[in-house]
């Protein structure tokens, strides 16, 4: 099973050349040559959501109940229609008031949500929880605090997780050793695979192709998976980039 989590970069017309109307059928060609079975993308407000769907025939919107304004940024999770079943989903917004659209707590810059589906295999029946996020940008104490509902929700869950996401944050901060310490019981996908730190691990690059600031990019999933490949994404069409961010893929195993 491939998983995807790709931070597709908001659609702002401070952007020029590196518009979202300028770029977003190279985001559906590289999602089509990876076609990832589960996807998670971040920074996308309602029209980009709803040019995806329209452009990528195979995959469902998991999205059930949400409350749309044209103006916030959704985490957002895709599934492959053909391969899975969803049993459920929904979210929340991370903070002191979850069911409250918009709200936001711990002096986090921006309001900040997580979506979720729980998912069964059609070909052999097996249940799964996935999650995508995206963290404040700003704040470490809101990181902590919105990654401390996270890893709440997680424990609560008896079935395989993978939490996917921007979570702004650096591999060995407090905000990544609570999400994978053992009582919570996510691994990194990155690190389990062997993957190296630096700036070749780096994700964000600022349409520039050049790595910048860190791997703030992750997927981790619980102990019920094996971690078969990993791969952080450098795709470009003549200089030109989908993101601002590289999207990172991995493919697990049960």
């Amino acid at each position: 099973m491939k998983v995807m989590t790709f931070n597709i970069r908001y659609e702002n017309e401070i952007d020029g050349s590196n518009g979202w109307e300028q770029r977003r059928t190279q985001v559906v060609r590289l999602i089509n040559r990876y076609t990832p079975d589960v996807l998670g993308t971040q920074e996308g407000k309602r029209s980009q959501l709803l040019y995806l769907v329209s452009s990528l025939s195979s995959y469902r919107l998991c999205s059930k109940d949400r409350l749309w304004d044209d103006n916030s940024q959704y985490p957002t999770l895709f599934t492959e229609e053909n391969k899975f079943e969803v049993k459920e989903n929904g979210e929340f917004w991370l903070s002191k008031t979850p069911a409250v659209h918009l709200s936001k707590d711990w002096g986090s810059a921006f309001p900040r949500m997580m979506n979720y589906a729980r998912l069964q295999v059609k070909e052999n029946k097996r249940s799964l929880w996935v999650v995508v996020t995206h963290l404040d940008n700003v704040g470490a104490k809101a990181r902590y605090e919105q990654g401390r509902l996270l890893a709440q929700w997680v424990r609560s869950k008896k079935e395989p997780v993978i939490l996917m996401g921007d979570f702004n944050d650096n591999p060995g901060s407090c905000l990544y050793k609570m999400l994978t310490a053992p009582e919570t019981g996510l691994i990194d996908t990155w690190e389990k695979s062997g993957g190296g730190e630096g700036p070749e691990s780096f994700t964000h690059h600022g349409f520039k192709g050049s790595p910048q600031q860190s791997r703030m990019d992750w997927i981790l999933a619980s102990s019920h998976f094996t971690i078969s490949d990993a791969a952080i994404i450098r795709d470009n069409e003549k200089g030109a980039y989908p993101s601002d961010h590289f999207p990172y893929l991995v493919e697990v195993e049960f």
